[in-house]
């Protein structure tokens, strides 16, 4: 399999999602790249215990992309071989009740992962830049002052919400929280081959909403709204990864060395030292264990 410098998905100047591949030339079977991302993964979960053990640094994974883009069979697969006590998945939907009588970044402040641990947003604070923009109707619902009707969003909220993200993601890295953040960027073409292979086989029928088929009228829109969004987020201590989804095993791949690689750099992350008086005496303590009478 060819070498993929994952620094290369990370979007550092202007991004065109034109220009963007959702396809990669790895010149390598399915095998080999489903091999390669199972041992990604269980590097990541042994680095996952030694991050548990020093207790500094916590990772937010951001998954973002279209219906069918393959989010959670990626995060089956990729944190798979975890630990479970060390990762946590959140799945955010249509906000709740509860949720709505808070800002909108209140439920994502409070999934935020424990030091020395994983939480992947399967979909995430994204949303209420892109949904919103596609359906500004949602905004509504957040009942904020002076917006009563979809006439009156002013012009500049987007950018606000642009500079409330970042001072957030910001915020949270300078507190030992490592930022990803995934766009699993898929074709449309490959969208609707997924659509129907889902409504072609009746065990996977469930997976099919006719809500599904309604948003992709929006295709262009929502293209263009994840294009302005991720020029406006892409920053240093919170970059955007570009991942090419239309094959979901080299996806979830590219997602695990992305990982990998990245947290590779922080040799910072150590298990901390054996005091030194349970080192000298480990012989003590094992005889001690051995001669115990039940």
């Amino acid at each position: 399999m060819k070498d993929i410098d994952t620094d290369d998905l990370k979007v550092k100047g202007k991004f065109d999602i034109k220009k963007a591949p959702t396809v990669i030339d790895h010149g390598a079977s399915e095998e080999t790249v489903h091999k390669a991302m199972k041992e990604a993964s269980k590097k990541l979960g042994k680095l996952q215990d030694k991050m548990y053990a020093n207790n500094q640094y916590s990772v937010l994974v951001c998954l973002q992309g279209m219906d069918t883009s393959g989010k959670d069979s990626l995060i089956r697969e990729v944190f798979r071989r975890f630990n479970a006590r060390g990762v946590n998945v959140y799945s955010f939907k249509t906000p709740t009740s509860t949720e709505l009588e808070h800002d909108y970044l209140w439920r994502h402040y409070i999934a935020l992962p424990d030091k020395g641990k994983f939480a992947v947003f399967n979909r995430s604070h994204y949303e209420n830049v892109l949904i919103t923009r596609v359906h500004p109707e949602f905004i509504l619902k957040e009942n904020l002052p002076g917006i009563n009707s979809v006439e009156a969003i002013p012009g500049d909220l987007w950018d606000q919400r642009y500079e409330q993200i970042n001072n957030f993601e910001k915020h949270i890295s300078q507190n030992g929280t490592i930022v990803f953040k995934f766009f699993l960027h898929l074709s449309k073409e490959e969208q609707k081959e997924r659509l129907l292979r889902r409504l072609d086989k009746p065990e996977h029928n469930w997976k099919f909403a006719p809500g599904d088929l309604e948003e992709r009228k929006y295709w262009d829109d929502y293209q263009k709204y994840y294009e302005e969004a991720i020029n406006a987020t892409s920053k240093k201590h919170s970059p955007w990864y570009v991942i090419p989804a239309d094959d979901k095993e080299t996806a979830r791949y590219l997602v695990a060395k992305t990982i990998l690689d990245a947290l590779k750099k922080y040799d910072d992350i150590k298990e901390p030292e054996v005091n030194e008086e349970v080192l000298e005496n480990i012989s003590f303590y094992k005889k001690k264990l051995r001669d115990e009478k039940d």
